[in-house]
């Protein structure tokens, strides 16, 4: 049965609850998942940099509790948000990257970039705010873009050394300051690949937690040139048929819906729906 994540801003100081425990992209889980009750957690022995209250699931609240480092509890062990992304539901999937992003967040806010004064937590709003200069820092967002890039049959897909062995993904790079993110397609086609495209079709987006993208999704069609891979970036770049594809990224990426709906395009198959 389908379960329900619902994002919301609760206040910390409140009692009972969920909470998650996190800290550097990695939650801590036992037998029983991902979330422990609260008020247990809090007679542990954590180096907690912050608490926030993030919203509720299945009705009941759920906090974050971002560490200062990790810890070992009996019966616990530490599970990646990429390990929850391949195996896990896909509810707590959302969950847990709208957590991942805003404990990311606090840990890098915790001091103010233009005085160096120590940040407090806004009551009442999702924002950290110095007292001496009064500056004020919300959850960051880096737009990014990601592109299939095609040509009839065939589909540019590109490796970098960092991806698991044998998946090959589409193109991506973050928006630079000043550029739209159409320039950016481009851009980042040509200095990774080294070919041109031409008629961008906005796809949709999806957050991306590793650690705070939001990735805007395209498709674009072969316009000229070799492919010429970028020295350290791309490890592989290939024409693949749509007929016989290599390992692909995970399902519930914005990365293979792209694939996955060009290529039920080309064959008449029933289109996918991109992951909330």
């Amino acid at each position: 049965m389908a379960r329900h994540w619902q994002p919301a801003l609760l206040d910390s100081q409140l009692p009972g609850g969920w909470a998650l425990v996190h800290c550097n992209q990695q939650f801590l889980a036992d037998s029983n998942g991902l979330l422990f009750p609260r008020e247990w957690l809090k007679q542990q022995e954590l180096s907690v940099l912050a608490e926030q209250g993030i919203g509720h699931f299945d009705g009941d609240a759920v906090y974050l509790l971002e560490l200062e480092q990790p810890l070992s509890l009996p019966g616990c062990a530490w599970q990646s948000l990429r390990q929850v992304m391949l195996q896990g539901e896909a509810d707590i999937f959302r969950l847990l990257s709208y957590a991942t992003q805003i404990g990311t967040w606090a840990r890098q806010h915790r001091f103010c970039g233009s005085c160096g004064g120590t940040m407090e937590q806004v009551r009442g709003e999702r924002a950290m705010r110095c007292p001496r200069c009064e500056l004020q820092h919300y959850p960051r967002l880096s737009p990014s873009m990601i592109v299939l890039v095609t040509r009839g049959d065939e589909i540019l897909l590109a490796r970098s050394p960092r991806f698991v062995s044998g998946v090959y993904s589409t193109l991506a790079g973050f928006v630079e300051t000043g550029e739209s993110v159409e320039q950016c397609v481009a851009r980042e086609v040509r200095e990774e690949v080294g070919v041109e495209v031409r008629n961008l079709q906005y796809l949709g987006s999806q957050g991306w937690p590793f650690p705070h993208s939001l990735m805007l999704g395209f498709h674009a069609e072969y316009a000229g040139g070799d492919i010429v891979m970028q020295a350290e970036e791309i490890e592989d770049a290939q024409w693949f048929s749509v007929h016989r594809l290599p390992p692909l990224p995970a399902p519930r990426s914005i990365a293979r819906y792209l694939i996955d709906l060009y290529v039920a395009r080309r064959l008449g198959l029933p289109e996918p729906v991109l992951p909330g």
